[in-house]
């Protein structure tokens, strides 16, 4: 089996700040790390791999010279071989122009390995759309399942996978056919401790690079800034949330304010009976 995961490096949310005069993410104020639902995409990977017992897992992604750090990263968590699409062609992309771009590099990759699987991590923590997987899903025209939570089963013989997804109210498991694309959660696995094996494997590791000229019957009209038709027309910084009342004196004291405040407040709490 040969699963292909897609990988971005992101800008650490916990640290990143927000320009106050561009209103833009000020990418220089936090390092560059694994996008955390990829890394799980990779794991899922490797667990299936072992599960089977062989097979190879290839990742791909598309950003800058320095995103090579995120392919030894995943290298390290279990991953084969990497790939990094990096052209200036591809800089301003957008969700459409990305999936566009990546979808051209795995069917480069599926050209020496027919592809099974494409994972895909359920959204980038620096932009959350959750576009990508299913933009790329629709370009090799194979089936998309998002916010998937387990695999539960890859039928061999009959060439297709039973998944549990995660729904607003509960939870679906659908079959689907081989190849198809998989967008996962964070609950989907646990990151394991990478050996010293792999970690050996990633410092030495030079993931194959490919500009815009390494792919096959690439429309430079789809990349970077000339395909992207989204704009962002504003940015800002929500308001800092202020806290609530405080309830002083004793509990009997605490417990006739906060009934003073709902009763002030009741009107939020009604319910319509029908």
């Amino acid at each position: 089996m040969h699963i292909v995961v897609c990988i971005k490096q992101v800008p650490d949310t916990k640290i990143i700040k927000i320009n106050p005069k561009t209103n833009t993410l000020d990418r220089r104020s936090a390092p560059a790390i694994l996008n955390p639902y990829d890394a799980h995409a990779v794991q899922e990977a490797v667990r299936l791999r072992n599960l089977i017992g062989h097979g190879t897992i290839s990742v791909v992604s598309m950003g800058p010279p320095q995103a090579t750090a995120i392919i030894k990263k995943a290298i390290e968590i279990g991953a084969d071989k990497g790939y990094l699409v990096s052209d200036r062609a591809f800089a301003g992309a957008d969700t459409l122009a990305t999936s566009y771009a990546l979808a051209k590099a795995i069917e480069k990759i599926s050209k020496n390995e027919q592809v099974d699987l494409v994972f895909c991590g359920k959204h980038a923590i620096d932009g959350d759309t959750g576009q990508v997987g299913p933009g790329i899903a629709r370009r090799l025209d194979i089936p998309p399942v998002t916010n998937v939570i387990e695999v539960k089963e890859i039928l061999s013989k009959t060439k297709r996978v039973i998944l549990k997804r995660k729904l607003t109210n509960g939870y679906q498991l659908i079959e689907a056919d081989l190849p198809c694309l998989i967008t996962v959660e964070k609950e989907i696995n646990e990151i394991e401790y990478s050996s010293m094996p792999n970690m050996l494997k990633a410092a030495r590791y030079n993931p194959e690079i490919w500009s815009v000229k390494d792919l096959d019957d690439v429309d430079k009209t789809k990349l970077g800034l000339k395909g992207s038709p989204t704009v962002v027309g504003k940015m800002f910084t929500p308001p800092k949330h202020e806290g609530g009342e405080k309830l002083e004196g004793s509990v009997e004291e605490q417990v006739a304010q906060l009934l003073g405040i709902l009763s002030e407040k009741k009107d939020l709490f009604q319910v319509e009976k029908n």
